[in-house]
């Protein structure tokens, strides 16, 4: 997973390493760095700076009308320097503003449209909160907001859409994965997620929906789900005040394979007579009852550079095309225009596109007279077009390769092109990328391997509701993933990539959320060997506003781990970081970084990332270091060896930062509530056995009366069955003699210890879900809620003695369980 001389350079670098240690990082994890400072929105930016520069020899208008600060906020400062001069007066610029009725009142009833402006260019990322807030306590009419808006940049699709009037809540089902939408919400809320199949007895953890701003929305996905499969989902949306609100949803998952007419399925040998494959032509279309399938049989579709492309879709819908191999096409190997529910399985698409007729500074062109360079040739193109899946197929081998950022931006073909924004809202999105191998060659590559089409919109590339898994992209002189766009709900999991100038492109997500996890990007580099960065980001600001779940990747690179570009020169990006590792090898200038935002975002936030960098033996960040919560073996370099060296490394994840979902599968509650009833510990009616790789010595008494005596270092696993539901109290007294390390009561589903189902209530050692206040050697008796840390399905109770830290001849340390019920 790594270049030939990683290992050597580890060695190499020990001296470095340790001195490292020695110093914990400082060096790249300085927050008192006098230059340190924090980034947010131009409004936070200029509140922060107006505050620190007024006094009373310098009015608010003074300072704006002499205006020295960031650079980037210039423009909005001279255009609108009067209206933030009294916002700021009046406190409406403010990093806390009022939540009192009364106090939003007095403060907007007088705003006027040029300070309504003012606010939307200040806050572009929070339009959905002063839609909503003008709205409803100025005087401003609808059209003088809608006027507001657009003069401050506004996207006027966006206009009053936050208050969310005409807005369906979504739950929208893909092959693996649903997505949801909940409008009409306040960011102060939060929205908890569980899910279960119709056959599954209990629900799992989902993880909660994130804050969408521009339209004032809950968003987010569920994943690893089954196929074909009917799912119940519950969203608790939980507000300020602590007022609850359920929604519920019910959908299934689309099939592995789409229902195909049986009266429409043809074999190329008996459709196909030569040169292009126009189904339009052949008015062969299915319907929603019944796709029409096309399937290669032996013939291979040979279209030369005649023809637009060498399998024409047109706008065709419900189409499979399934095992074909496909060569030629002027533009494209397989295209599509405005069709929606196409299905394209098992083809091998090459030897497409235009050749170079004029080189001109290194960039190809068609003919000498031709003033546009080859560009957006695909190997399989779906323009405005919706709901389609793409999966095991090969598209490589283009006629001409794309240039290197040596002679400017990369232009030339693409393996896959997509542009997922048909024009009916039903026909939207809903793309999936699966189990596809999409590559070029060292010295004849793509421009972008999958490439969207309008980036800087919110209608382009896949849109929303789409997904990428399980491909092997390779060798781009630009990306070798971009979702740019609207990304709401837009998934990129499992994939392998190498041997791009960039992996994954988000630059910009406008609107979001989007997730990334669980993919492999190593090797990077252009045909050249340079290289930016795994993930690339940028445009928060300037194309408002979508955040970006970056989950469990490795990420094995030169250079850097996640890292900006400019986006209508904005280099502000908006990343939620857990649970990766990352790996950069070289140093220097925007170099070697896991996370490289010079802007540092107040809203983004790096958790139990183990980032390191080879050559200075430490975690680079140029990142909100408030934000950063490091792995706790960021500083341990065996571990970080061994990491390196593992062919599938996989990442230590305590359990306090396990992702629901994404991580693992958590059991929440039985779906059909039970009455409360009391449960008790018959141990002498249950066979019982050592707990596995926890048992060391000791003796195991079962008395009458159930009461249970340990002694040694002693873990004793019981079989049982019940439910914990949120209300379970645990009873039961015990006795402790001697100093053990833990004494506790464990509540496991299988024979895997998990530290968070383990009630400790005597001992020394600091772990397990503390129950200590519930119990003293005084008094034996304790209750203990048991409902609120533990809920769901219990399989094993396990009763625990430990004391690693003793002989076992020395060891006189002794349990006893008595009297133990469940209420």
């Amino acid at each position: 997973m790594h270049s030939a001389n990683s290992k050597s350079s580890i060695f190499r670098l020990a001296f470095i390493g340790l001195l490292s240690f020695l110093m914990l990082s400082c060096a790249t994890m300085n927050k008192n760095d006098k230059n340190y400072t924090k980034g947010g929105q131009p409004g936070d930016i200029l509140y922060s700076y107006v505050t620190a520069n007024t006094n009373n020899s310098s009015t608010v208008s003074v300072l704006l009308a002499d205006y020295k600060g960031p650079k980037r906020l210039a423009p909005i400062v001279e255009k609108y320097e009067e209206e933030i001069a009294t916002l700021y007066n009046q406190q409406v610029i403010s990093p806390a503003p009022s939540t009192s009725e009364d106090e939003k009142k007095a403060r907007f009833a007088n705003i006027n449209s040029n300070q309504a402006s003012a606010l939307f260019a200040l806050y572009p990322i929070d339009t959905a909160k002063w839609m909503k807030i003008i709205s409803t306590y100025s005087g401003l009419s609808k059209n003088d907001i809608y006027e507001s808006a657009i003069s401050a940049g506004l996207d006027p699709s966006l206009v009053f859409a936050a208050s969310a009037s005409g807005f369906e809540d979504t739950a929208t089902p893909l092959i693996n994965s649903i997505g949801l939408v909940i409008y009409g919400q306040d960011e102060e809320s939060t929205a908890a997620v569980k899910f279960r199949a119709e056959d599954d007895t209990y629900w799992r953890e989902g993880l909660d929906l994130a804050w969408e701003p521009i339209y004032g929305s809950f968003a987010g996905s569920i994943v690893y789900l089954e196929a074909n499969t009917t799912y119940h989902i519950e969203v608790t949306i939980t507000d300020i005040y602590g007022d609850i609100v359920e929604h519920s949803f019910q959908t299934t998952t689309k099939p592995n394979a789409p229902p195909i007419d049986p009266n429409k399925i043809y074999y190329l040998s008996e459709i196909y007579s030569g040169g292009q494959l126009d189904l339009e032509a052949l008015n062969i279309e299915g319907s929603a009852d019944g796709y029409a399938k096309i399937i290669g049989d032996g013939p291979i579709i040979e279209a030369g550079s005649d023809a637009l492309a060498a399998v024409n879709i047109g706008n065709n819908s419900y189409i499979m095309l399934e095992n074909l191999t496909v060569r030629g096409g002027q533009r494209y190997g397989i295209f599509a225009q405005k069709a929606h529910h196409i299905w394209i399985k098992g083809c091998n698409v090459s030897e497409y596109g235009r050749e170079a007729v004029d080189i001109r500074n290194g960039v190809a062109f068609s003919s000498t007279t031709n003033n546009s360079p080859i560009n957006y040739d695909s190997g399989i193109y779906l323009e405005r077009s919706g709901i389609a899946v793409i999966e095991e197929c090969e598209v490589h081998s283009p006629n001409l390769g794309a240039n290197s950022w040596a002679v400017g931006h990369p232009k030339g073909a693409n393996a896959l092109q997509v542009w997922a924004y048909h024009d009916s809202d039903a026909y939207r999105g809903e793309f999936i990328i699966r189990n596809n191998r999409f590559y070029g060659a060292p010295n004849h590559r793509f421009n972008d391997v999958i490439e969207g089409r309008k980036n800087f919109e919110r209608r382009g590339g896949f849109v929303k509701n789409s997904a990428i898994y399980g491909n092997y992209l390779a060798y781009a002189n630009d990306d070798l993933i971009e979702i740019d766009g609207g990304q709401q709900n837009v998934l990129v999991y499992d994939n392998e990539m190498e041997q791009g100038y960039a992996g994954i492109s988000i630059a910009p997500n406008t609107l979001g959320p989007s997730y990334i996890f669980h993919n492999y990007i190593h090797n990077l580099g252009d045909e050249t060997g340079k290289e930016w960065t795994a993930i690339k980001a940028g445009g928060l600001i300037s194309k408002p506003a979508g955040r970006t779940f970056v989950f469990e990747n490795v990420i094995d690179v030169e250079r850097n781990g996640i890292a900006a570009s400019k986006v209508d020169n904005d280099t502000t990006f908006w990343v939620t970081t857990q649970n990766n590792i990352i790996f950069t090898k070289n140093t220097g200038y925007s170099v070697g970084y896991c996370i490289l935002d010079k802007e540092k975002y107040l809203g983004s936030t790096s958790t139990n990332d183990l980032c390191f960098n080879e050559n200075s033996g430490d975690a680079r960040y140029e990142f909100n270091l408030d934000n950063v919560i490091e792995h706790p073996y960021s500083n341990n370099f065996s571990y970080i060896e061994s990491l390196q060296t593992s062919p599938k490394p996989t990442l230590y994840v305590p359990e306090e930062f396990k992702i629901p979902n994404f991580s693992s599968e958590v059991a929440l509650q039985s779906v059909v509530e039970q009455p409360p009833t009391v449960w008790e510990f018959k141990a002498s009616e249950i066979e019982h056995t050592g707990f596995p790789k926890q048992y060391r010595y000791g003796t195991t008494t079962v008395s009458d009366g159930n009461a249970v005596t340990l002694t040694g270092n002693n873990w004793q696993m019981f079989p049982i069955s019940y439910t914990l539901t949120q209300d379970s109290v645990l009873e039961l007294e015990l006795e402790v003699e001697g100093n053990p390390e833990v004494i506790g009561i464990g509540f496991e589903t299988d024979t895997k210890l998990n530290s968070s189902r383990v009630v400790k209530f005597y001992g020394k050692q600091a772990w397990g879900i503390r129950g200590e206040e519930s119990f003293t050697p005084k008094s034996s008796a304790i209750t203990f809620p048991i409902g609120r840390y533990v809920k769901g399905k219990v399989n094993y109770l396990i009763l625990v003695l430990d004391n690693d830290d003793i002989e076992s001849w020395r060891n006189r340390d002794k349990a006893v369980f008595r009297k133990l019920v469940i209420k």
